[in-house]
């Protein structure tokens, strides 16, 4: 027995059968340095995936590592939040600058699931009201409230929640009542459509609109920019308040902005973060404006939130990205690969979208005689760009697309090297469905 199907046996009977693995034969991974990772049976990859995006620049980075080093060698990993952390209030500062958000105030927690709690329960306690707003094919993560404005069937485990949630559209144009529109006239549709979801479905106050600028778990679908801005002029009627759920789409990755609900034109009342911003320590948080963080009443704190190695973490990361100008980098090597993609689809006929924005990348795949989606394809697109040595990621509504999110520090060679795997795995994968 090999080693990885050694170690897959001892999974299978401890570990939960919903947590999902990666491939037919899933790999153990031991080792990384830079762009690239080992697995337990010395193959190496490419990494275009970076922990469900969370190795944003990559693995063994020194400026990360040492600053991480630095703070265990005091012997103070953790305190908790009961006492001063210089480390938390660097990170708050900086992260309170960067958001944009009036009189910014940030709490830290261990991940964006809890982070989205915390905002869901701003929103609540604020309006008074259990009535949220959210997006159809989101995903904000795996809790009981969390469940309950995640907008994907596959994910949402119960049919009720915390939470009493009215869905919006706005990442659905493949619909064959949208898909025709333009971006002006589809914008218009869910702007009418909010305000008839608020006249007719919504029962008194509604507290908040929690949406990502781009939807992860759903396949990195996306609204056309400026939707959320012309939702939140209709939210502002109402006082209603807007979250961007920026988990996986903050520290521009998207190459166009900063954070993501920044390409809408528009300032949120809140913003959630988590996965890369520590660069694989675990993070997660969310930024608000103070009136809003402060009103409370009842004492909070978070144990592990904020801990002094992942804050080490996350200072030393955002300071990585800053310095090196990375959202600038992620443009260039999104255009490369998003463009090279494209033309490479235009004689793919599994394929039946390439989006994206910056490193934030995926190809979603048809079976090519009906055009209906299909799972199977992007699991063969899964196996065959592992064996070609470039590990990506799978996701979508219907589980039915390959996405991507490499290291905001991807060099031009690696661009090159993951895109010319991409296309030869796309061909091939293509060739056996259509023979």
């Amino acid at each position: 027995m090999s080693e990885h199907a050694s170690l897959l046996q001892r999974h299978r009977a401890v570990m939960p059968s919903w947590v999902a693995l990666n491939y037919e034969r899933p790999i153990e991974i031991v080792a990384g340095k830079g762009n690239r990772v080992t697995d337990g049976e010395g193959n190496g990859y490419l990494d275009f995936f970076t922990g469900i995006l969370s190795n944003m620049i990559g693995y063994d980075v020194p400026e990360v590592r040492e600053a991480v080093e630095r703070q265990i060698a005091t012997g103070i990993v953790h305190t908790s939040t009961s006492y001063l952390l210089r480390g938390q209030i660097e990170l708050a500062e900086k992260i309170a600058r960067l958001s944009g958000i009036p009189d910014a105030k940030v709490f830290f927690t261990n991940s964006g699931t809890e982070a989205n709690e915390t905002a869901l329960l701003l929103a609540a306690y604020t309006r008074r009201t259990d009535q949220m707003l959210a997006m159809r094919q989101s995903y904000h993560g795996r809790s009981f409230g969390a469940i309950g404005v995640t907008g994907t069937r596959a994910w949402t485990n119960l049919s009720y929640s915390p939470v009493h949630v009215h869905f919006l559209h706005g990442a659905d144009r493949h619909l064959p009542q949208f898909k025709d529109l333009s971006d002006e006239a589809y914008i218009d549709v869910c702007v009418e459509d909010l305000r008839h979801v608020l006249a007719t479905a919504a029962g008194g106050e509604v507290g908040a609109l929690i949406a990502e600028p781009i939807q992860g778990v759903g396949g990195f679908t996306m609204a056309p920019d400026g939707l959320f801005r012309a939702y939140k002029e209709v939210l502002d009627e109402y006082g209603i308040l807007l979250i961007s759920d920026e988990v996986q789409t903050g520290w521009g990755r998207t190459g166009q902005s900063f954070f993501g609900i920044q390409s809408h034109g528009v300032t949120p009342d809140m913003m959630t973060f988590a996965k890369g911003l520590a660069n694989g320590f675990a993070i997660g948080g969310v930024v608000a404006r103070g009136d809003l963080m402060d009103a409370l009443p009842a004492v909070g704190i978070s144990t592990f939130g904020g801990n002094p190695i992942a804050m080490a973490a996350g200072n030393a990361t955002l300071d990585y990205v800053l310095e090196h100008d990375l959202q600038s980098n992620a443009a260039r090597q999104g255009e490369t690969i998003i463009g090279g993609l494209r033309a490479a689809a235009e004689t793919l006929d599994i394929v039946r979208a390439v989006r994206g924005k910056g490193l934030m990348f995926a190809v979603e795949l048809a079976d090519p005689a009906t055009g209906e989606p299909s799972p199977p394809l992007a699991a063969a697109v899964l196996e065959a760009t592992r064996e070609r040595g470039l590990l990506v990621g799978k996701g979508g509504l219907y589980g039915n697309v390959v996405r991507m999110a490499p290291p905001l520090t991807l060099t031009d060679a690696e661009a090159a090297e993951g895109l010319a795997i991409l296309t030869d795995a796309l061909q091939s994968v293509n060739e056996a469905a259509t023979s």
